[in-house]
């Protein structure tokens, strides 16, 4: 029998093949959960309004460059290519505005927000902590002085953290309903600006928790800039073929300025989150304020 001494085994919690097998997934959903918790906690975060907006809508001074890079960009590409580039360049210089309006919106949030009497930061400004929307949001909460959050994930193209978000609130997910389960436990108020299909996504998923009550809270929803939805959606055509009742339209307000939505999320969030306790419903579970949980 050969004599040797066998070198310790790893670890479980320190097995990284088996934390990065199939097996150990359950333990890194947990971890998706666990950890943000136990930052959101630190950082006293007792609510959120979480922003939504394509990551492709450009600042003004950026949009107006890359139009004059258009420009400039035509003895070298065929006239199609640089028609169509220059179709591209002129829409983003327009959706320009969009980004604009959401970096002021998130601005005058913030500013109010942080002037809560509150042993915690209120209705914090939230984002999926990329570019373009996310961005604007960030930066708006940033300038006003508050703390901002970026819910960030892995993908191939588009989605590096922006540098508005707060460091210590800068998340980085690996699974995308984890992500989501932390836009919506949070939240107190969405805000959608224009995007794509992530953008009605997440708008689709919390107007059906909305109409069909799972939610143990009130949320208020804005859907900004009305040119662009009412293009994408009809919604009252949902109504009209009675796939969904007319109240249901009450779910949100439809908006064009950020003076506006400001007064509208500002009543909404202190009627619903700042005046009186309001009464459950009957059989309705409740939803645990994070902060207010113990450590």
């Amino acid at each position: 029998m050969t004599d040797h001494k066998l070198n310790p085994a790893p670890l479980a919690y320190q097995n990284e093949p088996f934390l990065n097998s199939p097996d150990g997934r359950i333990l890194r959903l947990l971890s998706e959960y666990s950890e943000p918790l136990s930052r959101f906690r630190r950082e006293q975060i007792q609510d959120t309004v979480v922003f939504f907006g394509s990551a492709r809508i450009l600042s003004r001074d950026h949009a107006a460059n890359r139009l004059n890079e258009a420009r400039g960009d035509g003895a070298q590409l065929s006239a199609a290519q640089q028609a169509k580039d220059m179709k591209r360049a002129e829409a983003a210089v327009d959706m320009a505005r969009y980004y604009e309006d959401a970096r002021r919106l998130a601005f005058l949030l913030t500013e109010w927000s942080t002037q809560i009497p509150a042993k915690r930061h209120r209705f914090v400004v939230t984002t999926g902590g990329g570019p373009g929307i996310m961005e604007a949001a960030n930066f708006g909460a940033h300038e006003a002085g508050g703390k901002t959050i970026g819910l960030n994930i892995n993908l191939p193209f588009e989605q590096n953290p922006n540098p508005y978000i707060t460091p210590s609130l800068n998340f980085e997910f690996h699974y995308f309903f984890m992500r989501k389960f932390w836009f919506a436990y949070l939240a107190k108020a969405l805000v959608i600006f224009p995007g794509g299909f992530g953008t009605l996504d997440e708008l689709f998923e919390i107007l059906t928790l909305a109409q069909t009550e799972k939610l143990a809270k009130k949320i208020v929803v804005v859907i900004y800039g009305s040119a662009y939805w009412k293009k994408i959606v009809n919604f009252e055509a949902m109504v009209d073929a009675g796939v969904v009742s007319a109240p249901d339209l009450d779910l949100f307000k439809m908006s064009d300025s950020p003076e506006e939505s400001f007064e509208f999320l500002k009543e909404g969030l202190t009627k619903y989150h700042l005046g009186p306790q309001q009464p459950k419903r009957s059989g309705e579970a409740a939803v645990p304020e994070i902060a207010r949980t113990r450590p």
